[in-house]
């Protein structure tokens, strides 16, 4: 979506860091009656300010996608600070989502156009405590034991620019197939594996038909070999199944140092004082 800069002195743009639990939603991006995260933030937003407003995110996740990197940006009176914006969204919104932090933001600050890397975690669970609803939530359960050596060689494939067009959902032939990735590695965590990557752009549904690939070479499903001659395009062989969302988190946004504008302290309004 396009963004205008502020224009009115009575507006300041606030940049927002936002916690939420994918499997609550339909996604973010609003939908006619189905529950977002941006529906939710909207509602709440516009709340507070008493007026219609707009907010934009870094990055359109899909249903059942967590987030504890988003980044959206929303135009609001100036009266309000960031810390009493952050508190008073906090009461308001549901359990599903939390605002980490709120701080100023340049006036033309887009938080999607002006992102240089994003960064994507993927949860995959081996243990059988794994299967706890307390942790099944947020990570792929797999009955399988995975070979650690061929999830960090095919992670370290991935680093590069490469042509992910084998690895997209739908095409984007307007912005083309190629992606720079700058860091990707497979690591231990107490459940299992966990997969990181940070790259310039992701095609739809990339991260997911990556991870779901190295998994299966990982579990002996399927050739080492695979996934480079997927990234070469070369014809024959087809990703694997895309790993569910459940186990897939935005959990950093990049941006150039300027995008943010030191803290200015404000009295609070009546409009906060009350909230």
């Amino acid at each position: 979506m396009y963004l205008l800069a502020v224009e009115s002195p009575q507006d300041v743009r606030l940049r927002l860091t936002v916690h939420y639990d994918g499997l609550a939603f339909h996604g973010w991006q609003s939908q006619p009656d189905r529950r977002t995260v941006q529906g939710e933030l909207l509602s709440a937003l516009s709340n507070l300010a008493d007026r219609s407003v707009s907010i934009i995110g870094a990055g359109r996740t899909d249903t059942g996608v967590h987030a504890t990197g988003q980044v959206a940006c929303v135009d609001m009176p100036a009266s309000w600070t960031p810390e009493n914006l952050r508190r008073s969204l906090n009461a308001l919104l549901p359990p599903e989502i939390w605002i980490k932090s709120s701080s100023i933001a340049q006036p033309d600050f887009h938080p999607r156009y002006d992102a240089i890397a994003r960064t994507y975690r993927y949860q995959v669970g081996i243990e059988p405590k794994a299967r706890s609803p307390f942790h099944a939530r947020t990570c792929w359960v797999l009955e399988n034991q995975l070979d650690h050596e061929l999830l960090e060689s095919g992670a370290g494939e991935l680093v590069g620019k490469h042509s992910f067009e084998a690895f997209a959902k739908s095409g984007q032939p307007e912005r083309g197939y190629h992606c720079s990735v700058s860091a990707a590695n497979w690591s231990h965590w107490d459940l299992g594996f966990r997969f990181e990557i940070t790259a310039n752009r992701y095609l739809h549904r990339m991260v997911r038909y990556l991870v779901g690939t190295m998994v299966d070479i990982a579990r002996g499903k399927r050739h080492k070999e695979d996934l480079g001659r997927l990234l070469r395009t070369e014809p024959g062989p087809t990703t694997s199944p895309p790993a569910p969302p459940k186990g897939l988190f935005l959990v950093h946004v990049q941006y150039p140092e300027h995008s943010a504008l030191p803290q200015v302290p404000r009295a609070p309004s009546k409009s906060t004082a009350n909230v």
